[in-house]
């Protein structure tokens, strides 16, 4: 019950982020500026990566290594396995890049608003998970307090980008005409997936006990595919392109820093 309690305190913690972004609906009407989108992408970007490497990738080869077996082979498989999961979304579930304006996914007549919170959506699934997998972790380990503190540190970091990425959904969806209240309600109903997913992996996790360094390196592999796919290059976009690249080096410090200083 404990285990379940600390994951859904973590998982709560990145859902309730997205909702506190998507409020500030109520104080703003436009869509912030494509330098502030700029640094928005690239700092969610560098997070990212950095929770992908320390927080999953790290811990998935220290675990089969303890077990005694081949360190990087379910790192690899795993990670694979998460990209094509994610590329396999991408490509068949509809939706829309609202930086972008382009529709992706197979061919639909869905409303824009739609389309959007589906974007998101995709992009939060890997990231519930992730959180889910690394509380999994540490219960799994008889609650191990640097696992736990390491937990954490993916929650918080994890939160934190999801705070500019709540207004991302939710103020695109105040400028094509929705009331605030509806445009923060679908803003955050984007990050419901997240403890969703997140605690049916913990639900899970007697069974999936001996698959974790596998599960880890999945949920790695899935995020990657959302940085590289859409996040960095949409930072790269306009001529503010070199804030993007410092905003992503800003954001895995960050998440560097608070996975070894409470990990």
């Amino acid at each position: 019950m404990r285990d379940f309690l600390w994951a859904a305190g973590g998982t709560g913690f990145i859902f309730l982020m997205t909702c506190l972004g998507a409020a500030l609906v109520f104080f703003f009407r436009q869509q912030t500026s494509r330098m502030m989108q700029t640094l928005v992408l690239g700092f969610a970007a560098g997070v990212m990566i950095a929770a992908s490497v320390f927080g999953l990738l790290v811990p998935a080869i220290e675990e089969t290594t303890a077990a005694g077996q081949i360190g990087w082979l379910p790192a690899a498989g795993g990670l694979v396995i998460g990209v094509l999961f994610l590329y396999g979304l991408d490509r068949f579930i509809p939706h829309l890049h609202a930086f972008t304006n382009v529709r992706e996914g197979v061919s639909n007549s869905l409303k824009r608003t739609t389309l959007l919170i589906s974007a998101v959506t995709l992009h939060n699934i890997p990231e519930g998970m992730a959180v889910g997998l690394a509380f999994a972790l540490a219960a799994q380990h008889g609650g191990e307090p640097a696992l736990y503190m390491s937990a954490l540190a993916l929650a918080l970091g994890i939160g934190i980008q999801n705070f500019p990425e709540g207004a991302a959904v939710a103020l695109p969806l105040r400028q094509e005409g929705l009331p605030a209240g509806r445009a923060f309600l679908l803003g955050c109903a984007s990050g419901a997936v997240e403890p969703l997913f997140g605690l049916l992996v913990v639900f899970a996790a007697g069974l999936i006990a001996p698959y974790m360094p596998w599960l880890l390196a999945f949920a790695a592999g899935a995020m990657l595919y959302v940085v590289v796919e859409e996040l960095i290059p949409e930072a790269r976009l306009g001529e503010h392109s070199n804030l993007g690249t410092l905003a992503v080096m800003g954001g895995f410090l960050l998440m560097m820093i608070l996975d070894v200083a409470l990990g």
